[in-house]
């Protein structure tokens, strides 16, 4: 992250200087505010460089247009710019485009500066604005996805499952869960935090193909660890192992083998629904506390048939 934002310093720092440099050589009057519109123009993604610079661009007429008519009638005075400042807010606020106050009201301060808004003075503001946004948005064309930033991500997404249903196949051959916590499933959300990120961010540098299979798959991991929270809940409650518990821990493990990107999840649904014929042939339990387990035991096996359609439905839709 240090380095992605000595990176992003840089190029802001050079942009804005390309910028001036340009406004300058051209003999523009306020060159330095071109390198101000393309400090404020450049975004995290390519998509939302292009949204801020058509809504910027339409602000921008607005803000022509208001100021034209407010000096007219009051003049280039404190008050006028107070009356304009007034009704462009309330435009922007209004179009959603609060990102375009400050930019295009600093180009209308020249006009109250010049007292003037000659067809030169126009044409110099629209010369700034376009300069700035122009440099601004080709500085960050060069952005593209991140796809191995995301392979890796989402890699550690499914270690950290992995590992949550190894620990909990362990738990349920145990009767001492003294040392039970959620702090694994907080590290997978947080992980999966990271993931979606990254996903959406991808999805907003590519114009022109647009893609959801980063941000369907991480949202797909999310729903699991909702599921995988819930699992760790029930077992949290078996005081008492049954012998049915080491044969529900035998799926945990084989769910830990394959639960990974490629799975389609058929074969273990096959397997869980084994079990849970099998399960159904054992012999009635003898204790109330035997009962309650397996009652437990048997939502868990429900839980995992969810854990698995998740996958099983993001397969179906992303059929490749």
């Amino acid at each position: 992250m240090k380095h992605e934002n000595i990176i992003k310093s840089i190029k802001i720092a050079l942009a804005a200087v390309l910028a001036i440099a340009i406004a300058a050589e051209l003999g523009l009057k306020f060159s330095a505010t071109a390198g101000i519109i393309t400090v404020l123009s450049i975004q995290n993604t390519k998509r939302e460089t292009f949204k801020s610079a058509g809504n910027r661009t339409f602000a921008f007429l607005g803000a022509l247009l208001l100021s034209g008519i407010v000096f007219y009638f009051l003049g280039f005075t404190l008050l006028g710019f107070a009356l304009y400042l007034l009704l462009f807010s309330l435009l922007c606020l209004y179009a959603g485009w609060g990102e375009a106050i400050a930019m295009d009201s600093v180009l209308i301060t020249h006009f109250l500066t010049e007292k003037s808004m000659s067809l030169h003075l126009i044409g110099n503001e629209a010369a700034l604005f376009f300069i700035g946004t122009t440099v601004g948005v080709l500085v960050n064309l060069h952005l593209r996805k991140r796809g191995d930033e995301f392979q890796k991500l989402s890699d550690e997404v499914d270690q950290k499952a992995k590992a949550i249903l190894n620990h909990m196949a362990h738990l349920l051959l145990i009767e001492d869960k003294s040392g039970f916590d959620l702090s694994c499933i907080a590290s997978l959300r947080e992980k999966i935090d990271l993931a979606r990120a990254c996903a959406f961010n991808n999805y907003n540098n590519a114009i022109w193909k647009k893609d959801t299979y980063e941000i369907d798959y991480i949202e797909m991991r999310q729903q699991q660890s909702i599921v995988l929270e819930g699992i760790y809940e029930n077992i949290k409650n078996i005081s008492l192992i049954p012998r049915q518990g080491e044969e529900v821990a035998k799926l945990f493990w084989n769910i830990e083998q394959n639960y990974h990107r490629y799975n389609t999840g058929e074969g273990l649904l096959q397997d869980l629904n084994l079990l849970l014929s099998d399960l159904k042939q054992h012999e009635l339990p003898v204790s109330r506390e035997e009962f309650e387990a397996r009652a437990i035991l048997f939502y868990i096996l429900k839980q995992l048939e969810r854990l698995i359609m998740l996958k099983r439905s993001f397969v179906l839709s992303h059929d490749r």
